[in-house]
């Protein structure tokens, strides 16, 4: 049994077979900090409502541009008559338009700019993922992730200026700027963990901190619409932009880069992180092996899966609010409460699966590789399973609401699967490589609204089923895809100099190699 720095690290049992488990990384420490108060549960808690915020701009325009524009669809002619996939409610008139309260200047909008101006957001957020995840990975995340909330923010608090001008391209800009800024956010929470984040709770810190985005659009969806028949729709950008500019200076205060360099943390729990996570927690430096990452199985395998996975989150987050009102016929603030509600589920069970995979991988009941794949299957499966039964729930309202919110809840599994993935194959690099998948991954954001407009075109049960079908079918198509090719182990494109001196020091003299390395804190090199 190997001591560092007054840690016992666990060596495998005597007894245990050299092939009889594909243990992955980890060097188990007896002694583990206490995690309430903790700088690293601190950190967690911050990206949490970093990304509440960030997420929380992201889609308050789509709710307030029902009340920025005079009529959010065309109206009907004369005496025409209007298609409807269910029958409308009694009482209600479908050519009579929605009256909102007089809260805030409108403009002349047609559904083209409209959905423009709710696209910009991607163009400047596929731009800024790579470089993001790079430079946050070789500086340090702090700076870059702060500073995308920031920036993002304080754009949001131009947005009723920009919205003056009628032709709608100062506030396609500006909504492209904040894409643009918030695109660091994510790939620099990665590098981030990759130096905070111990082997043994890399699952729960990564989803208390992501699951900020659902919580985020769980509380702007139905809090803007509430703001916008009170306050005012300008009021929902200087009060959401605000926000952001707040936890900025909380942040900058609180946080550090490396737990080296952070002022309040213990020394015990430095130490503990240090020494667990070894030379992957340190920068990548400037080179980045390109052309190996190409290469590389693993790496395709989560980029693949997260282009899956999110072609259904994307769908029913540009679609629900519209198959809410014109199959299911929800007045406003019953649809954007019930289009938020799924992302409260999927906010509990993201965080949930995160705990329960750490403890799988702690208690060695299943490998780092097995658990990554189980929660993955089930984050994509088990919601595809669900999709397909929306389809068939034809007008009845609470059995389709209800399989939808089931849906997104069990997809937030997916936390502890293929989304935390990255910091197993390369640490180091992992900054990197969420800019990569992320970009991928937001290409699914372009194409899904337009498959599903070509698929609902005539309004009809049939073309909505068509949606979910296509949903669920690339959803099990991303799930196959990282069951036949991910890996738990580090990559040896990832590897450091000082990797393989841990490697041949902790070998435990068996002639073990570099399969045995990879077992306890040394190089991973097997892929499963």
């Amino acid at each position: 049994m190997a001591v560092q720095n007054g840690y016992s690290v666990n060596s495998a049992p005597a007894e245990e077979s050299e092939g009889a488990r594909d243990t992955d990384p980890l060097v188990a420490f007896k002694t583990v900090p206490a995690r309430c108060g903790s700088a690293r549960y601190t950190l967690a808690t911050m990206m949490f409502f970093g990304f509440s915020v960030v997420y929380g701009l992201r889609v308050n325009l789509s709710v307030a541009m029902v009340a920025m524009v005079n009529h959010t669809d065309a109206e009907p002619a004369p005496n025409a008559t209007v298609v409807t996939a269910c029958p409308l409610p009694a009482g209600v008139n479908s050519s009579k338009p929605v009256v909102l309260p007089d809260a805030g200047p409108q403009y002349p909008w047609d559904a083209e700019t409209q959905g423009w101006l709710l696209g910009a957001f991607f163009f400047g957020y596929l731009f800024t993922q790579i470089p993001g995840g790079y430079l946050a990975g070789h500086y340090g995340g702090s700076a870059y992730l702060g500073g995308g909330v920031l920036g993002t923010a304080a754009l949001t608090l131009l947005t009723p200026l920009a919205a003056r001008d009628t032709s709608g391209w100062w506030l396609f800009t500006l909504r492209a700027l904040e894409g643009f800024g918030e695109g660091v956010t994510f790939p620099a929470m990665m590098a981030m963990f990759a130096r905070w984040a111990p082997p043994l709770e890399r699952s729960t810190l990564t989803a208390i901190a992501s699951s900020g985005a659902s919580f985020g659009a769980f509380v702007a969806l139905p809090l803007t619409a509430y703001i916008c028949q009170t306050l005012g729709w300008p009021a929902v950008f200087y009060i959401c932009g605000s926000s952001g500019c707040v936890w900025a200076v909380f942040w900058f205060i609180l946080v550090s880069d490396d737990p080296r360099t952070h002022p309040r943390i213990s020394e015990e729990e430095k130490n503990y992180i240090i020494n667990s996570i070894g030379a992957q927690g340190s920068g990548h430096g400037w080179s980045v092996p390109v052309l190996r990452m190409a290469l590389s199985g693993p790496l395709w395998a989560i980029i693949l899966c997260q282009m899956c996975a999110n072609w259904s989150y994307y769908t029913l987050l540009t679609t629900m609010p519209t198959y809410m009102a014109n199959v299911l016929h929800f007045e406003l603030s019953s649809n954007a409460f019930l289009s938020a509600l799924p992302y409260l589920g999927a906010l509990l069970f993201s965080v949930l699966s995160g705990f329960t995979a750490d403890a799988l991988i702690e208690r060695n009941t299943l490998s780092t590789v097995t658990v990554r794949k189980l929660f993955t299957i089930t984050g994509l499966l088990l919601p595809a399973v669900c999709l397909v039964a929306v389809g068939y729930a034809g007008c009845s309202a609470v059995p389709a609401v209800t399989l939808l919110t089931v849906s997104s809840t069990l997809g937030g599994t997916s936390a502890a699967g293929v989304f935390v993935n990255q910091l197993d194959i390369a640490p180091r690099y992992a900054g990197v490589l969420l800019g990569i998948t992320n970009t991928f991954g937001t290409i699914p954001g372009v194409l899904a609204p337009i498959v599903t407009g070509y698929l609902t075109e005539d309004h009809s049960l049939t073309g909505w089923r068509q949606v979910f079908w296509v949903a669920a079918g690339v959803n099990a198509l991303g799930a196959l895809i990282f069951t036949c090719m991910a890996s738990g182990h580090i990559q040896t494109w990832a590897l450091t100099e000082d990797d393989w001196v841990e490697g041949e020091g902790g070998g435990g003299g068996g002639g073990g190699g570099e399969e045995e390395a990879g077992r306890r804190g040394g190089p991973h090199i097997k892929d499963s």
